[in-house]
């Protein structure tokens, strides 16, 4: 038997275990990350966990691929590799990457969204009708935009500058049409491990094109929610990671990196 036919065996009996023993949270209830946003922040960029070891891990979410190349989204347990530049396609299972939330979706709540007319409305809108803003939520939606601004960064190579100064090779496309928005509400204690508040990515209808989203308007749509109890992240075990310094508080890095449209000088 080959070493991954072992390894996938081992992960299956792994998964039929879990199945048979009492826990705390159901599958669908728990949160999976690889690495943490700040390491991501200090520039680790190097993949170090497969695409079919993350889909073992959920069937919907978000991150990034080996050498900051553009975006990762998974919906509907397929994974997507949008490059710089917006378009998307199909990754190898093979690929890697250096940072990843996922989770296996069965929406609990569905909101009605009116109208909206910007990220930070939609923010609103969603948070406004969270149950509680202490645990964390995946959430999509599918519908029609009027515009998403959306943004992906080109591969880097080694040695590697830290986020908050490649984001400025970052290229900003706007797509208009049906799609659908793949994202996170994270609560705020998660500061320094992920991004606290909500994090989006988007893909078009035909799963073509999307990226990370900067800014969005939207027609009336649902809003379907997967209320999410249990946090496993999984911490790199390399040199890298061990020696990152990450006691310092990078939350203006954070800012510049997921909210704001940064200029080259």
């Amino acid at each position: 038997m080959s070493t991954t036919s072992v390894k996938r065996f081992i992960q299956v009996l792994c998964l039929c275990l879990g199945l048979l023993l009492p826990c705390g949270a159901a599958a669908g209830d728990a949160l999976f990350q690889f690495s943490t946003i700040d390491a991501l922040l200090a520039g680790l960029y190097d993949g170090r966990m497969t695409l079919e070891d993350i889909k073992y891990k959920g069937d919907f979410g978000l991150g990034t691929l080996d050498g900051l190349d553009g975006e990762l989204v998974l919906l509907d347990g397929q994974a997507y590799h949008v490059a710089a530049g917006g378009r998307a396609d199909i990754p190898a299972d093979s690929s890697k990457t250096p940072f990843a939330t996922v989770s296996f979706f069965e929406e609990d709540t569905i909101l009605t969204l009116g109208k909206i007319m910007s990220l930070e409305g939609l923010n609103q809108a969603v948070e406004q009708a969270l149950p509680t803003r202490n645990i964390f939520y995946a959430i999509r939606i599918d519908g029609r935009f009027p515009f998403v601004k959306a943004r992906a960064i080109p591969r880097q190579n080694a040695p590697y500058a830290p986020l908050a100064q490649v984001v400025k090779e970052q290229v900003v496309v706007q797509f208009t049409g049906q799609g659908t928005l793949v994202g996170y509400y994270s609560p705020p204690f998660v500061k320094g491990v992920n991004v606290p508040g909500f994090h989006w990515h988007f893909l078009t209808s035909d799963r073509k094109g999307g990226g990370h989203v900067l800014d969005c308007a939207m027609d009336p749509a649902t809003a379907r929610l997967d209320a999410l109890r249990s946090f496993t992240v999984r911490l790199p075990e390399t040199k890298g990671f061990d020696s990152l310094d990450l006691s310092g508080d990078k939350g203006a890095e954070l800012h510049a990196v997921e909210k704001d449209t940064p200029k080259k000088p």
